[in-house]
C-alpha cells in the first residue's frame, strides 16, 4: 500500500538525471552528491527562499542562483540546514547557476550536499533556468511518448495472444514479458492456474513467491473459496514490495474467485496499464470456461460437431426460436477478438466470430420475432430477417447481401426485407418453383446471380454495385449485360427487372 508520507509525484514518466546531464546544449555538470544512474527527477522548479521546504512536492530538480545566501553562511550551519530541508522535501537535485550573484558554486554547499546525498549540478552562465526547464519537459515529452507506444504495443500483444489456441498460458506469457517479470493466474481456492516467467529475486524467490499468493488472497472476495476477509469491501486491486520486488494483485471481473498475480523488478509508468488490460482479458477467459452460459454453449459446439441438428442445440445458446444473423465490418483496421467480443457485447450476444474483415454475430431475435438493433459507432450493419435454427445459414447469406448493400449505400445498418411488398402473397413453393424457371440460364454461375441481384437492389447503379461486390464498374456491366443475353431479357424494361428481383429473392 501507498506510504501516505510520500512524497507526491505527477503520473508523467521521470527524466533520468543522467539524461539531462548529457545534453551538451546545457553544459550542466555535477560537482558533488551520488552518481546513481538510477536518480531521476519529475520537474524543475526555481526558488531562491532561504527554506524551501514548503514549496517542494518531491521529485524536483531545485534551481537556485544563491541570491537567499548571506555572506557570513560559509562559517555556519547555513548550507547544511538548507541542504537538509531540501532532502527532507523529498528534492531530488539541486542546480546552482554559476553568475550573476556567485562566480563559483560556495565550497561549504558542495560539502553539504555530499554529507546528505544530494546531487549538485553546476549551471553554466550561458544556461538559463528556463533552458533547463525546457529540457526537463522536452524530456518528459520524449519519455511520455515511448511509454504510450510501449502500453500500445503490449495491448496489441496481449489481444492477440487472447486469440490463440491457447489463450490463458499466451496471455500470461506476453504479459511476462511486457513487464520483465512473472504473471501467474490464481484459482478462487487460492491455487496456482498458470504461470509464466521468472521470479525477479535473486535467493528470495520462495519468500516473494509466497508474498505474491498472499497477495492474491487480499484481493480475492470473500467467499469465492480462498480469500477475503469479510471485513469490509475487498479491494479490487493491491501491491507491494517484497526483497526489492515490485508485487500487484488484480481481482478479475467474473466474481468467482480469480486472480491475476504479477511480480517485476521494476515499475514504470505503464505496467498498471499493461497489467490491467491482461485482468480484463483473462476476466473474459476465465469467465468463458468457467460460467454456465459458457458450459452450455461448448456443450451445444459438441453436439454440433457429433451431428446434432442446430434446433436441437439452440436452446443451450440463451435464445428463443427464431434469430438474427449481423454481419458488421469496422471503418477502420481490421477486427481482432477484443474489439470482435466489444461488439458482441453491445448487439447483446456472445455468440461472435471474426471472419477476416468482417465481424458475424448470431443474436436472439426476442419473443415479437424482431430484435430492434442499431449499428455501433464506427461499424457498419447488415442484419438478416428472423429465422429459425434451421435456417441459420440462409440468415448468414441475408446478413451479408445487407452489408453489401449498406457500404454501398453509406448506410450504418441495412436490414433484409425491411420492405417485403406483395411477395407474402405467393406461396413459398410456387414461389421458390418459379424462381428456378426463370434463372435457370444463369443459376450456376454464382458471379452472375450475385451481380445481377446486387445491380438491382442499388436501382441499376453501376457505381455502387462496383463498390458493393469490390469489382471495376467495367465487370459490372459486362456480367450484367451477359444475363440480359442468357436471360434473354431486357434489362432496361421495369416489368423485367421486377420478375427478375421476385425470383432472385426466393432462391
Amino acid at each position: 500500500m501507498p506510504d501516505a508520507a510520500a512524497p507526491t509525484v505527477p503520473p508523467t514518466p521521470p527524466v533520468a538525471l543522467a539524461a539531462l546531464l548529457g545534453r551538451d546544449d546545457l553544459g550542466l555538470r555535477q560537482i558533488a552528491g551520488p552518481r546513481d544512474p538510477a536518480t531521476v527527477i519529475h520537474w524543475a522548479h526555481t526558488s531562491e527562499m532561504a527554506d524551501p521546504y514548503p514549496y517542494l512536492l518531491g521529485g524536483e530538480l531545485l534551481l537556485t542562483a544563491g541570491v537567499h545566501i548571506p555572506e557570513a553562511a560559509g562559517s555556519g550551519t547555513y548550507f547544511d540546514a538548507y541542504v537538509s530541508r531540501i532532502v527532507e522535501a523529498g528534492g531530488a537535485a539541486l542546480g546552482f547557476g554559476v553568475a550573476p550573484v556567485h562566480d563559483t558554486v560556495p565550497r561549504a554547499l558542495v560539502e553539504a550536499c555530499d554529507q546528505h546525498g544530494l546531487p549538485l549540478l553546476e549551471v553554466p552562465p550561458r544556461t538559463t533556468f528556463s533552458g533547463v526547464a525546457r529540457a526537463v519537459w522536452q524530456l518528459m515529452a520524449r519519455a511520455r511518448h515511448t511509454e504510450l507506444r510501449r502500453v500500445t504495443e503490449a495491448q496489441q500483444s496481449l489481444a492477440a495472444a487472447a486469440a490463440r489456441p491457447d489463450p490463458v498460458p499466451s496471455v500470461l506469457r506476453q504479459l511476462a514479458q511486457r513487464v520483465g517479470g512473472r504473471a501467474a493466474l490464481y484459482a478462487p481456492d487460492g491455487g496456482e492456474v498458470a504461470s509464466a516467467g521468472r521470479m525477479p529475486a535473486a535467493g528470495a524467490g520462495v519468500e516473494v513467491a509466497g508474498a505474491l499468493a498472499g497477495l492474491a488472497a487480499v484481493v480475492r472476495p470473500a467467499g469465492s473459496g480462498g480469500g477475503g476477509s469479510g471485513a469490509g469491501p475487498t479491494p479490487s486491486s493491491a501491491s507491494d514490495t517484497v526483497a526489492g520486488v515490485h508485487l500487484a494483485a488484480y481481482a478479475l471481473g467474473t466474481g468467482q474467485g480469480f486472480v491475476l498475480g504479477v511480480a517485476a523488478a521494476r515499475r514504470d509508468p505503464g505496467d498498471h496499464t499493461i497489467a490491467s488490460v491482461g485482468a480484463v482479458l483473462l476476466s473474459l477467459l476465465t469467465g468463458e470456461h468457467q460460467s454456465g452460459t459458457g458450459a452450455a454453449r461448448s456443450s451445444a459446439l459438441v453436439r454440433l460437431l457429433l451431428g446434432a441438428a442446430p434446433e436441437e442445440v439452440a436452446a443451450l445458446l440463451g435464445g428463443g426460436e427464431r434469430w438474427v444473423v449481423v454481419h458488421a465490418r469496422p471503418d477502420g483496421p481490421a477486427p481482432d477478438a477484443v474489439a470482435a467480443s466489444a461488439l458482441g457485447a453491445v448487439l447483446g450476444s456472445p455468440l461472435v466470430d471474426v471472419d477476416g474483415d468482417v465481424v458475424r454475430v448470431l443474436v436472439p431475435a426476442g419473443p415479437a420475432g424482431r430484435r430492434e438493433l442499431a449499428a455501433p459507432a464506427g461499424w457498419t450493419c447488415g442484419v438478416s430477417a428472423a429465422v429459425g435454427p434451421r435456417e441459420w445459414g440462409v440468415g448468414d447469406a441475408q446478413a451479408g447481401r445487407a452489408l453489401a448493400r449498406a457500404r454501398a449505400t453509406r448506410a450504418a445498418l441495412v436490414r433484409h426485407g425491411d420492405q417485403p411488398g406483395l411477395a407474402g402473397l405467393v406461396p413459398a413453393a410456387e414461389a421458390a418453383a418459379h424462381a428456378r424457371t426463370v434463372l435457370a440460364p444463369i443459376a450456376d454461375n454464382q458471379a452472375l446471380t450475385e451481380t445481377l441481384r446486387m445491380w438491382l437492389s442499388l436501382h441499376g447503379s453501376w457505381d455502387r454495385t462496383a463498390v458493393a461486390l469490390a469489382v471495376h464498374r467495367n465487370t459490372v456491366r459486362q456480367r450484367v449485360a451477359r444475363c440480359g443475353a442468357l436471360l434473354s431479357a431486357d434489362l432496361d424494361d421495369p416489368d423485367t427487372r421486377m420478375n427478375l428481383w421476385f425470383a432472385l429473392t426466393h432462391t
